[in-house]
C-alpha cells in the first residue's frame, strides 16, 4: 500500500457510478455496453474474442473498452468464483484502462517533443501551449506555480523543463500496473476498490479518503485516496510514480531501459518500487511473484484493437440493467451525457 501520492481526491458518489458514469467521452454517440453477472459478462467478452487462452507468441489485442465503476456485488461475487476466473475477468477490465493512461502519456510526450524542436528552432510558444506547459510543469512537479508564471513564451529556461518533463512523462508497462492493482486491490474486492474505486492504495491526507480500519497514530490520519471513476484511480496511479520522490528509483530504471530497449520491461521496473510499501524488497518479491504465476509480461507490447471506444456498466441484476439501458437513453437526450464526459477527463 503506497505511502505516497500526488494530487487531491474527491470521494466517491456511491450512486453515480451506476448512473451516469461510463458514458462516452471522444465521441457523442459512444456505445455503452449494460450487463448483469458474471455469465452474462463472461459471454459478451466471449463474443468480444477477450476471453480465454492467448497465443503467447502473438501481441495482444485489447478491446477499447473502459468501465464504470466497482460495484460491491463484486466482491461477494468473486468469492464465489474460481480463482482463475475471477483474476481473468479483473484482469481483462484493468488493461483497457492501462493501455487508455499509456496512450494519453504517449500523446503528451508527442506534443512535449514538437513544442520542443519548435523552441530549439528559436520559435516560441503559441499562448496555449505555454498555458498548457505551465499546468504540465507544476502538475510533474519541476517548478512551483509563482516560478512558472515569470518564464514568457520564448525563455530558454523552458528547453530544460522540456527535458525533465521528457524524463518523468513516460509510460509504465502494463503488466506491472496490472500486478501492482491486484496486489492492492486484492482483484477488485477490497473495500477501498468497491467502496472508492481505489486500485493502488495510495494515501492521501487532511480528512480525504478511506480511512483504514487500523489506521497506525504514528503515521499521521493517512487515508486511502477514493476516486469517483476507476479510471481516476489509474491517472493517479500513473502521476504518483512518474512524480513522488520516493519513486525515482523506478523512473530511473525507466530512463534507463528506454535509453538501451526496444519495450520497456515490467519485471524489472518492480525493482524500482521499493518504497511503495513499509514491506520494502519483501512488498516487490511478492509483486514479482503475482506477475510470473500469471504471466502478466504479456500485456507489455498489448496494444488496442482499430475501433471505437465503448464504455461498460455493471448492473446489480437484469431488471437493472433494463433500468440503466432507459435511464442513459433519456441523459444522452437531455444532454446530461455531455457534461458527464468533460467531467471524466477522458481525453
Amino acid at each position: 500500500m503506497s505511502k505516497y501520492r500526488s494530487g487531491s481526491l474527491g470521494l466517491f458518489n456511491g450512486l453515480l457510478f451506476v448512473m451516469s458514469l461510463n458514458i462516452a467521452p471522444l465521441a457523442s454517440a459512444q456505445e455503452v455496453i449494460v450487463l448483469s453477472g458474471f455469465d452474462e459478462i463472461t459471454r459478451w467478452m466471449k463474443d468480444e474474442n477477450w476471453w480465454g487462452e492467448d497465443q503467447r507468441e502473438e501481441q495482444l489485442q485489447v478491446p477499447r473498452i473502459l468501465i464504470a465503476g466497482i460495484s460491491p456485488r463484486w466482491a461477494i461475487e468473486a468469492s464465489n468464483l474460481e480463482v482463475a476466473d475471477k483474476k481473468e475477468l479483473f484482469y481483462r477490465a484493468m488493461l483497457p484502462m492501462v493501455l487508455h493512461a499509456n496512450q494519453l502519456v504517449l500523446d503528451r510526450r508527442e506534443k512535449l517533443r514538437a513544442i520542443s524542436s519548435a523552441l530549439d528552432s528559436g520559435k516560441g510558444m503559441t499562448a496555449e501551449e505555454l498555458t498548457s506547459m505551465r499546468h504540465l510543469a507544476k502538475l510533474l512537479r519541476i517548478k512551483g506555480e509563482d516560478q512558472l508564471a515569470l518564464l514568457d513564451a520564448t525563455d530558454a529556461a523552458w528547453l530544460g523543463i522540456m527535458d525533465t518533463a521528457l524524463y518523468r512523462l513516460d509510460i509504465i508497462p502494463a503488466g506491472l500496473v496490472l500486478g501492482q492493482a491486484a496486489y492492492e486491490s486484492g482483484y477488485g474486492t477490497s473495500r477501498f476498490a468497491s467502496q472508492g474505486n481505489a486500485l493502488f492504495g495510495q494515501w492521501t491526507y487532511g480528512g480525504n479518503g478511506l480511512l483504514p480500519e487500523q489506521q497506525r497514530v504514528d503515521l499521521g490520519d493517512h487515508r486511502i485516496a477514493a476516486y469517483e471513476w476507476p479510471f481516476d484511480s489509474v491517472r493517479a496511479y500513473f502521476l504518483n510514480l512518474n512524480t513522488h520522490p520516493a519513486y525515482e528509483d523506478f523512473r530511473r530504471l525507466r530512463a534507463e531501459q528506454r535509453a538501451t530497449a526496444k519495450q520497456l520491461n515490467s519485471m524489472a521496473l518492480a525493482d524500482g518500487l521499493i518504497a511503495y510499501s513499509e514491506r520494502g524488497q519483501a512488498y516487490v518479491d511478492t509483486l514479482k511473484g503475482i506477475m510470473r504465476v500469471n504471466n502478466l509480461t504479456i500485456a507489455d507490447d498489448a496494444v488496442f484493437r482499430d475501433e471505437p471506444l465503448r464504455f461498460f456498466l455493471g448492473a446489480e441484476s437484469p431488471e437493472q440493467a433494463l433500468e440503466l439501458k432507459a435511464e442513459l437513453a433519456r441523459m444522452r437526450a437531455s444532454g446530461e451525457l455531455e457534461e458527464i464526459i468533460e467531467r471524466m477527463r477522458l481525453d
